[in-house]
């Protein structure tokens, strides 16, 4: 008892330096992909394959049927389990070096973690946990390069710069994605100025965000979710992109056009067949933003 006593006195009188350092959170460097669920998979690859001109590549996940890449990131599609849900967003993906030590320093601090770390067959690994809203985030450790079934594919773009989703309670996903993984602000702006409705969260060590969809209206319907729950492909240059589009067989209407972005940045809407929005935006601003100045690195041509 004696000796036990001691020991701990020891310890607790350990300089700090001598002590366990806590695990170091490894790299989370950007988005790897986004899955989302559709009704209408021809239309879908219609929209993907020939207006944006994407290549395909085999899934990979479990019940998908359709993989588009962006690069070295993708777009996946899976059978909406129930067609008259209005989210058809199934879950995020980000990119990190480790994810045997990332694993840990997130059970570490209290995050729901569904399952194990699981090998894919192109040697990806990933796990996936909970935010604090509910939103399912996987961690993608990547393995192979995928192989696209159309090498000879004219890509609109070739980087997937972010992907944002309604968020309720701004502050409880500030603890998971700022305190916990590191994320921090890169711009936020409103409909109008001193009003935040978008908040751009950038990962710690890249240029990729996650982007705070805020202010939506409880029970929104799918129209609303589909343009709040996106993702957005980076282009150089608007007018070249556009054009590309046109190409490929794309006419400007209704809420497909493009535009100038409170941030200052050139931005054009698409829409696949269950209304969900695949932004287009330039990588860099040519205006002066609203609301707030950046406060990241902007992404750029991979």
């Amino acid at each position: 008892m004696k000796q036990l006593l001691f020991c701990t006195l020891l310890i607790l009188a350990m300089p700090a330096s001598t002590q366990p350092a806590p695990a170091k959170r490894p790299p989370i460097t950007g988005i790897d992909h986004v899955a989302f669920y559709t009704t209408s998979a021809a239309e879908n690859r219609y929209l993907y394959s020939i207006v944006l001109g994407l290549a395909s590549a085999a899934p990979i996940e479990t019940g998908e049927i359709q993989r588009f890449l962006v690069g070295s990131q993708w777009a996946g599609y899976s059978p909406a389990p129930d067609p008259n849900t209005t989210n058809r967003m199934d879950h995020v993906a980000f990119t990190t070096s480790d994810v045997v030590a990332l694993r840990p320093c997130l059970i570490g601090k209290g995050t729901i973690v569904l399952d194990s770390i699981h090998q894919r067959p192109d040697d990806s690994r990933s796990f996936i946990v909970k935010d604090p809203e509910g939103n399912p985030i996987e961690f993608v450790q990547r393995g192979k390069p995928a192989v696209p079934t159309n090498p000879h594919a004219d890509p609109v773009s070739r980087r997937l710069i972010h992907v944002g989703f309604i968020v309720r309670d701004r502050d409880a996903e500030n603890r998971f994605y700022k305190d916990d993984l590191g994320f921090h602000i890169y711009w936020h702006g409103g409909m109008k100025e001193g009003q935040t409705d978008w908040v751009a969260m950038q990962v710690p060590d890249g240029t990729d965000w996650l982007e705070y969809m805020l202010n939506v209206a409880p029970h929104p319907d799918r129209r609303t979710t589909g343009v709040m729950n996106h993702i957005s492909l980076g282009v150089a240059d608007m007018r070249h992109a556009q054009g590309k589009l046109e190409s490929h067989g794309w006419k400007s209407q209704g809420d497909e056009h493009a535009q100038m972005g409170k941030d200052g940045k050139w931005q054009l809407n698409l829409f696949d067949p269950d209304l969900t929005r695949i932004e287009l935006m330039e990588f860099k601003p040519v205006e002066k933003p609203c609301c707030s100045t950046f406060q990241g690195p902007h992404p750029h041509e991979p």
